[in-house]
């Protein structure tokens, strides 16, 4: 018997040898009668994110079986950016988010699947996962692995997250702990599994795909060691079963209101400037321009306010408050007459309808997340920067810059990579004043773009972070602050005005305004780049690859023919 459903009849008698093989493995007719779903599950041993999900994917499981589907599991990569920062190897972070779409895409056409429920939680894997769903067009649902908790209260009232071992080792550097402190740290930031506790890169997406439509509302936010969390993959296998009986596809959800949706939340919860690339990315699978893109991005840095305060843009609250305050429903409710609330979700219902219905069963706490009306800040969250560094813009992230450095004018000091200026703070040289210059950090340059979140960090806790400033091609952690602009486009290996910058010239960067300027005169500027020459760097393997194909920044890095 061929069970019929919108999306078509899965495996007829003229697929009877894909029948046979699945039979090989156990499972019956009646299973095969059944819309066929997907779990792509990025669990690993390495990533703290993604340690956790395979009871997930169990319960996942339960719930298609649950709801009259048939589940098939199969693997994913998950690159940790936290483990692979500090070394070489954080070139294959952003590259690997094509690695995840490329290979989720396969597994699904070549197998002919009906639907997919996908579990990731960290940087890259989320939106490689999202880029596929956009990509296949079929009934898909992301589920978020939920953030760990926070560890024990370090320079503050704060607690202490993934991150803070950085800001000890800066502090250990200029003797104002000693080791014993520093190794104590690593034992107590990090206290439970689950992608990292601020609104970084991880946090920000499993957002976006709640914020889109591709996640059940409310679950983004749940912490990983919450029973919720384990309710919310039963319920998002249902779901996935649902979606496919009823003939609704990422497509109907993924539109350009959703996107636009989508950029309003990160505006309005300081999102991660990682997000700015990874919605180009995502946008670019539903073949929209990355300039309308960028453009809205721009719209709404000019007029949606920040509403939340969560790490790094509070010194008090972190990702589980966040899902205490009402997380995502409760920011769309707040943000209702700026959204477009009609637009198609996972339940079947729209956005606006999912919000209202959403109840928290912890109190509101409007000191994270508050009104339109009474704004943390008139400042978005992100800012599109431009100017004579920036002909193709950058990004910076106001929502995580100390008020008094958001306009800061200083003497640049270049570094050619993350190494060096990473040992020139290590010896001290950064001085009070400074605008540091890293580049040949882009998408090609690196290649692969990756995170300066270790010189940030490492300033922050030599007690720089409010008297010097840092400007790249490559990107930042969202949990990065103090005054910096990455993704500046164009990069410097493709000749950007950042690859003529020299020491001692004079940078100016003024957030308000969204300005990203050299004091440095056209004439010489001119007489730099007609000197101007550029060596790539020596790379094999995908590095190569990425390094021939990919597109620049601002346009999303995407790789292409």
């Amino acid at each position: 018997m061929q069970k019929k459903f919108k999306s078509g009849t899965f495996l007829p008698d003229s697929l009877i040898s894909c029948r046979t093989l699945y039979k090989a493995n156990g499972f019956s007719n009646d299973d095969m009668s059944r819309p066929i779903i997907g779990v792509c599950n990025s669990f690993t041993d390495i990533v703290p994110g993604h340690r956790h999900l395979k009871e997930l994917a169990e319960q996942v499981k339960y719930g298609v079986y649950r709801a009259g589907g048939t589940p098939v599991e199969f693997g994913c990569i998950a690159v940790c950016d936290g483990v692979c920062t500090t070394h070489s190897g954080a070139r294959y972070s952003l590259p690997s988010r094509e690695l995840v779409a490329d290979s989720i895409e396969t597994m699904a056409r070549a197998h002919r699947l009906d639907g997919l429920v996908l579990i990731g939680s960290c940087d890259k894997t989320v939106p490689g996962m999202l880029m596929a769903a956009a990509r296949l067009d079929i009934p898909c649902i992301f589920l978020a692995g939920g953030c760990m908790l926070g560890g024990q209260s370090f320079g503050g009232k704060r607690k202490s997250d993934s991150t803070s071992i950085e800001e000890a080792y800066g502090m250990y550097q200029v003797g104002k702990i000693d080791h014993d402190v520093l190794e104590d740290i690593t034992e107590l930031c990090c206290p439970t599994v689950g992608s990292c506790q601020h609104m970084a890169t991880a946090n920000s997406m499993c957002c976006m795909a709640e914020a889109l439509g591709l996640s059940l509302p409310g679950s983004a936010a749940i912490p990983a060691v919450y029973n919720d969390r384990i309710r919310a993959a039963l319920l998002s296998g249902e779901t996935a079963v649902h979606m496919v009986l009823n003939g609704i596809t990422s497509r109907d959800i993924l539109t350009p209101k959703a996107i636009r949706n989508a950029i309003m939340v990160l505006m309005a919860t300081g999102g991660s400037t990682n997000c700015v690339i990874h919605t180009l990315a995502i946008a670019h699978e539903i073949g929209l321009d990355s300039k309308t893109v960028m453009g809205w991005f721009e719209e709404y840095g000019n007029n949606i306010p920040l509403i939340c305060r969560i790490n790094p843009a509070s010194k008090e609250f972190d990702a589980e408050d966040f899902y205490k305050a009402g997380g995502i429903p409760e920011v769309q409710r707040q943000m209702k007459p700026l959204l477009y609330n009609d637009c198609m979700t996972v339940t079947g219902k729209t956005i606006g309808e999912n919000a209202a219905a959403c109840r928290s069963l912890y109190p509101k706490n409007p000191e994270v997340i508050t009104s339109l009306e009474k704004p943390f800040s008139t400042l978005a969250g992100l800012a599109i920067m431009h100017g004579n560094l920036a002909p193709d813009t950058a990004v910076a992230k106001p929502a995580a810059v100390a008020e008094e450095v958001r306009h800061f004018t200083g003497k640049a000091i270049c570094f050619d990579s993350e190494d060096a200026v990473s040992d020139a703070i290590a010896k001290q040289l950064i001085k009070p004043g400074h605008v540091v210059v890293v580049r040949y950090e882009g998408p090609k340059g690196a290649p692969g773009m990756p995170e300066m979140f270790k010189p940030m960090k490492l300033l922050y806790g030599q007690g720089l972070n409010k008297c010097t400033a840092l400007i790249t091609d490559g990107r930042f952690s969202g949990t990065n602050n103090g005054c910096f602009v990455g993704h500046i486009s164009p990069e410097a290996a493709a000749g950007g005005p950042i690859a003529l910058i020299e020491d001692g010239d004079e940078v100016e960067i003024d957030i308000p305004n969204k300005k990203l300027e050299l004091h440095v005169s056209d004439e010489e500027l001119a007489r730099r780049k007609a000197a101007f020459h550029y060596e790539p760097k020596e790379v094999d393997g995908y590095l190569k690859r990425y390094a021939l194909h990919a597109r620049s920044a601002d346009q999303g890095g995407v790789i292409v023919d």
